[in-house]
């Protein structure tokens, strides 16, 4: 209840004082008004959680209270006080959107468990609004993350198409989050308010995934004890999400096709047809065209659901994209685990440009959310949490044979396929500290004392790493003979 705040609107002194100490005391917010007039003014001005108003006032009554509540503001909650003779009309009150009333005479505990119920309820409905605004950002546009033109333009798409009925056809391989193009296409289309149902068709034999789409009578299937609804049924007025449509069966394309055509479904082991609004989402690694052409889907079927086609490109074709996923990545799995890394450390982000990804986004996100648990916290996330294994490169060893995450990204780096271990931590260090003084100086032209203000450090540490590996530069001699 601490912190709810409460209008108190009551013509009787001492039962308005006497109610808003007892609320005071369990750490509410409260207000109070003398008389139904007073009352409607403080409701023009200011919000309120919960209103507590008696039925019967001087200059507008209980009713025009919740009238006016309910007009202003519909969240708040309205609790009406009454006497015994006026039940009938508290009643009433809540078919009006009253959440409840209390009958005088009553004890002051009685009020306080009403109001705590009340409040109980309003913190869930806070719950529910709040994650629902975190699933809307999430699957808004800015939900998918990427710079890169292949990315602006499916973000383009994505946009035209959300605002229609559409089927739409979404082709990608594995990872690469064809899941998430969909919800952003549902949750920005007219039929966001309902349900995006998925099924996914490659995980169910034939019998058990017609059940699943379609629904069952009772009976119909063995060990089937009750009637159930298919994912059609449960999608009517949303969106259904076929995963992996190109593994349906060719009896299950034609049923889909007639459901599709008809707009009407059948329970197995049913006789009714069942009406079905549903706006079909499809999601396949093969281009369905080139199913057809290969005798594997329906053409007639291939027609309807890939009105609209979505090609979602696999992370190796936008390279550029990988840090600004494993950034957005690190920032919501730190929150999720609790931890706080710093960040990738350099050898780490080299490697993540330079790996291919075979397993995309859902690959890149796996293998940040384990360097998060892994790497130590408040410092930079390195290699060795990224791959998992402790017989790392950076550490003194070959590569494991399961990881080819560093073996890749350290051969694609050095522009041949060995390997070259650093035989220790502290040279691995070593060769980056150095690759990155020499990186910075040549920036700056060679100017010692500028960068050694960038790095970090003082003039004659700058110059004693230098001296220790070997970089040298005209313009920092000078600056060193000039002191």
């Amino acid at each position: 209840m601490k912190g709810l705040k409460i209008l108190i609107v009551d013509d009787e002194p001492l039962m308005r004082l006497s109610m808003l100490d007892a609320l005071e005391g369990v750490g509410c917010e409260g207000m109070s008004a003398a008389t139904g007039t007073e009352g409607l003014a403080v409701l023009a001005t200011r919000q309120f959680d919960i209103v507590i108003t008696d039925l019967r006032l001087p200059g507008a009554d209980g009713l025009t209270i919740l009238k006016a509540c309910k007009e202003r503001s519909p969240t708040t909650e309205v609790i009406l006080i009454t006497a015994h003779g006026s039940v009938d009309t508290a009643v009433g009150a809540i078919k009006l959107g009253a959440y409840d009333y209390i009958t005088k005479p009553f004890q002051m505990d009685e009020l306080l468990l009403l109001v705590e119920r009340v409040g109980k309820i309003l913190g869930l409905r806070r719950e529910n609004l709040e994650l629902k605004e975190v699933l809307e950002d999430r699957f808004s546009f800015g939900g998918i993350h990427g710079r890169n033109h292949h990315m602006r333009a499916l973000l383009e798409k994505i946009k035209l198409v959300a605002a229609t009925d559409s089927p739409v056809s979404l082709v990608g391989e594995r990872g690469t989050g064809k899941e998430l193009v969909a919800h952003t296409i549902h949750l920005n289309s007219p039929r966001r308010d309902l349900p995006l149902i998925k099924v996914c068709c490659a995980d169910l034999p034939d019998h058990l995934l017609e059940a699943e789409l379609f629904g069952h009578e009772k009976g119909a299937l063995g060990g089937a004890s009750r009637q159930r609804r298919g994912r059609f049924e449960l999608a009517h007025k949303g969106s259904l999400l076929l995963d992996d449509v190109d593994a349906l069966s060719p009896g299950l394309q034609a049923k889909l096709w007639r459901v599709l055509q008809d707009r009407k479904c059948e329970r197995v082991g049913g006789r009714e047809p069942i009406e079905v609004d549903v706006r079909i989402i499809c999601a396949s690694r093969q281009d369905l065209k080139e199913a057809v052409g290969q005798g594997r889907f329906r053409q007639d079927l291939c027609d309807k659901l890939a009105a609209v086609q979505v090609v979602v490109p696999p992370l190796r074709e936008r390279r550029e994209d990988v840090l600004v996923i494993a950034e957005h990545v690190l920032e919501v799995k730190s929150g999720d685990l609790n931890r706080s890394p710093k960040g990738f450390s350099q050898p780490s982000r080299e490697l993540l440009l330079h790996y291919s990804f075979p397993g995309n986004v859902g690959e890149l996100s796996q293998m940040v959310e384990r360097a998060v648990a892994l790497g130590r916290n408040g410092e930079y996330l390195q290699p060795w949490d990224l791959c998992g294994f402790q017989t790392c490169p950076y550490l003194g060893g070959a590569p494991q044979s399961a990881c080819g995450f560093c073996a890749e990204g350290l051969s694609a780096k050095a522009g041949t396929s060995e390997v070259q271990p650093a035989a220790t931590l502290a040279t691995a260090r070593e060769a980056f500290e150095k690759d990155y003084i020499e990186t910075v100086l040549k920036q700056v032209d060679g100017s010692r004392t500028t960068a050694a203000a960038l790095l970090g450090l003082s003039r004659k540490a700058l110059w004693d790493k230098c001296k220790r590996y070997g970089i040298s530069s005209a313009k920092g001699e000078a600056e060193e003979r000039d002191e």
